[in-house]
């Protein structure tokens, strides 16, 4: 395998990624699914850079990911696979089937099932910073403007399977019943948080329920109700 392709692992740490997805007690999940991330690459004999919210720099989601792409590019290499943390079932042969795109002058794209994309593979060449600043990141266009914008230089794409994120909570529901490419430590943990999670909506509803119930029974200020649960 070449060594002038090397992998952007963009992802913040877990305590970070516990804040960001808003997942309660998800840091351990998240310390789990980094340390995989790290060696799913490592298997791939691929050089990688690993960026952080420590190394990241920029104002917004869409200019750390630019101008880390771009450090990348910097160091001398000239293609790029850029992947995050939040992927479970991302493998190393997902890596690997990049790369041997990548030497075909191919772009590769690993779509996620909420509009994104887990993996993204490309040459310098077809690297505009200004235009990648100016995609709707984080939302559900990404991918499709991604397409629209490399598709311009007529370059071909190719895309690998379609995998799906855990952006939040609600994700673990997806990842609870999924039975193929989870690893059983990472299974354990999602089922004890998506369990911890069901508990704590279930006392918010019945919380809720019960003011609701109060304020239209109780004739007195819904103020003083409020106030005394």
């Amino acid at each position: 395998m070449t060594k002038k392709t090397a992998v952007l692992i963009f992802a913040n740490s877990s305590a970070e990624e516990q804040m960001q997805k808003a997942i309660p007690k998800g840091q351990a999940l998240f310390d789990v699914l980094n340390n995989k991330t790290l060696k799913t690459v490592q298997r791939s004999e691929l050089p990688y850079f690993l960026y952080t919210e420590k190394e990241q720099k920029g104002n917004s989601f869409g200019s750390r990911f630019v101008n880390a792409i771009q450090e990348v590019f910097d160091h001398g290499f000239t293609s790029i696979i850029t992947i995050g943390n939040d992927t479970p079932q991302l493998t190393t042969s997902h890596l690997i089937a990049a790369a041997t795109q990548l030497e075909a002058s191919k772009v590769v794209i690993g779509p996620s099932t909420d509009g994104g994309f887990y993996l993204m593979g490309l040459e310098r060449s077809k690297f505009n910073a200004a235009t990648f600043l100016n995609l709707p990141w984080q939302s559900s266009k990404l991918c499709k403007f991604l397409e629209a914008v490399l598709t311009e230089t007529y370059t071909e794409i190719v895309k690998l399977k379609v995998l799906n994120d855990l952006d939040g909570f609600k994700d673990l529901s997806f990842f609870r019943n999924c039975f193929t490419g989870i690893s059983v430590e990472i299974t354990k943990l999602i089922l004890a948080l998506f369990r911890s999670g069901k508990k704590v909506n279930s006392l918010q509803n019945f919380l809720i329920s019960l003011l609701q119930f109060r304020i239209l029974f109780n004739k007195g200020s819904p103020n003083l109700i409020i106030t005394s649960l």
